[in-house]
């Protein structure tokens, strides 16, 4: 999957041209930052290219929500816990869901 603004390589989805995953992006923006704040944390990065990542994360959430557990759960069988082995993210990931609600992580209301 590619598009003009993430692509993936190493398994992972990168916003095209950096090295910041867009997992980053999406803690951030399920956390409730805006793409000004994000673009704070990640001064490399265009605002056009946030918004980017934004939309893409939206128009496949389910897909990158799916990836996004996906690393987590791999993360914890590594053997290291990721709250060891990557304290922010995993201090991200907390504040997300605890902050998000089901529907926000792509999680169905049957």
């Amino acid at each position: 999957m590619h598009s003009e603004y993430i692509e993936q390589r190493n398994g992972g989805y990168y916003v095209a041209g950096t090295r910041v995953s867009l997992d980053s992006v999406v803690y951030s923006f399920n956390d409730g930052q805006s793409p000004e704040v994000i673009q704070e944390d990640f001064p490399s990065m265009k605002r056009s290219q946030i918004y980017g990542a934004i939309a893409y994360y939206l128009d496949h959430q389910a897909e990158i929500d799916n990836y996004l557990k996906d690393t987590e759960r791999e993360f914890e069988r590594c053997g290291i816990p990721m709250s060891e082995a990557n304290p922010s993210l995993w201090e991200r990931i907390q504040k997300a869901k605890a902050t998000a609600s089901p529907t926000k992580l792509g999680e169905s209301l049957a």
